[in-house]
């Protein structure tokens, strides 16, 4: 019998806070009513200060992140359309196998899983593209399944250097809301997220930013959409309402969260997830492991893809802590399956979380084979997240205790 809490460590769906939980538990009501908008136009202006958009567009789309994909294909391109692309884990994989099956021209850059994208690449390829036959550049801006994130602002430099006129598309479905995001300074035309990461919510609700540019160029894509389509949704949100019936708990639970999140400021999310994933690094560093990601300023944020050594299956890992520690880490996806195990550090997350986690994955790592100390990734761990004068006594203490021992 599993008792106590379960300890969700995946990379989404996350922790959903209980303040938001209860706000999403109300009686059913009219989303035709006249006060209707009374909700969800705040919603729509705090999600642009998420997004950091002054001029876009942010709709929400009944759904996940990965709707919001097809969303955003099939309202600014048209069949046949060129587009760059890089595969460098399963979500940029899975990104391009859509663009594939809508019907676009996919110039695809293969790399290493844990390479970032490959803004140089990228460069090269718009430079030689005099023509501007490729009508738009797809990046992944956390690429979930190897713990990495590319730098989204050379991919926009690449662009603007090039003098190239491609829309950018860009996934945040495991950044925006967690890990700096800047949709207007780095010129992205179409920004995909969802609800179920960084913003806390239950699975259900995509997120999509759109800039003036990419509005204009739906005004003559000619791909099929109905459900999907920007005009039949910007028209209704102008008013605070949508074309179909919404998921209305998930806004009252996301009102909720996007005042947690506001009130907490974005810089100091950005700045708590840095500090709570470097604590996770250096606990996998203390076990003497790697990380997927290529090189540290690759790593991301929000979830760490962690190696497990050689002989060890990553799958054992994952099973023991389900069946024998009601806890869930990230399994390993596509060709890192059995090579990694990933912890989640995003959301509703604090140090003792992080530490349970850290602490979890010791036993569970011990378990699957691995040689390992137990504490030493704890100890790491708490090396970061100590208060300033607790780490000045901890290195008192171990001086003392080599000066002893001399």
């Amino acid at each position: 019998m599993k008792t106590g809490t379960q300890h969700l460590y995946i990379p989404g769906p996350t922790n959903v806070p209980e303040a938001v939980r209860q706000a999403m538990i109300v009686p059913m009501q009219d989303h035709r009513a006249p006060d209707f908008g009374d909700l969800t136009l705040g919603l729509f202006a705090d999600l642009k200060k998420v997004f950091k958009t002054e001029t876009g567009t942010v709709m929400m789309f009944p759904g996940s992140g990965t709707g919001c994909w097809e969303a955003a294909i099939t309202n600014t391109l048209n069949p046949g359309d060129k587009v760059l692309m890089a595969r460098h884990g399963q979500f940029s994989l899975l990104w391009a196998d859509m663009a594939v099956k809508l019907g676009l021209d996919v110039e695809i850059v293969d790399l290493a899983w844990g390479a970032g994208a490959p803004a140089n690449e990228f460069a090269r390829i718009l430079g030689n593209d005099r023509h501007g036959k490729i009508k738009a550049v797809f990046v992944t801006h956390n690429e979930t399944a190897t713990g990495v994130t590319s730098d989204v602002a050379l991919v926009r430099r690449a662009l603007d250097e090039s003098f190239h006129d491609a829309l950018l598309f860009v996934d945040g479905v495991s950044s925006i809301g967690s890990i700096d995001f800047r949709m207007d300074e780095w010129g992205v035309d179409l920004a995909v997220t969802g609800s179920q990461k960084g913003f806390m919510l239950p699975a259900g609700l995509g997120m999509l930013g759109v800039s003036a540019k990419a509005m204009a160029a739906a005004e003559g894509a000619k791909m099929r959409r109905a459900y999907f389509d920007f005009t039949d949704m910007a028209r209704a949100n102008a008013t605070g309402y949508f074309p179909y019936t919404p998921p209305v708990p998930l806004f009252h639970g996301l009102r909720r969260a996007l005042d947690r999140m506001l009130d907490e400021g974005m810089e100091n999310i950005f700045a708590r997830h840095r500090r709570l994933a470097s604590g996770v690094r250096n606990a996998v560093a203390a076990w003497g492991m790697d990380l997927a990601a290529e090189h540290p300023s690759l790593y991301s944020d929000t979830v760490s893809a962690i190696r497990v050594p050689q002989g060890v299956d990553a799958r054992d890992v994952i099973r023991i802590a389900y069946d024998r520690y009601n806890c869930s880490f990230g399994a390993g996806l596509g060709p890192l399956n059995g090579k990694v195990f990933r912890i989640g550090h995003l959301g509703d997350l604090n140090e003792g979380m992080c530490l349970s986690a850290i602490s979890l994955a010791e036993l569970c790592l011990a378990a699957a084979g691995a040689q390992i100390r137990f504490g030493s990734g704890v100890a790491a761990a708490q090396e970061i997240y100590a208060e300033p004068a607790a780490r000045a006594v901890q290195r008192s203490t171990r001086a003392a205790a080599r000066i002893a021992a001399e």
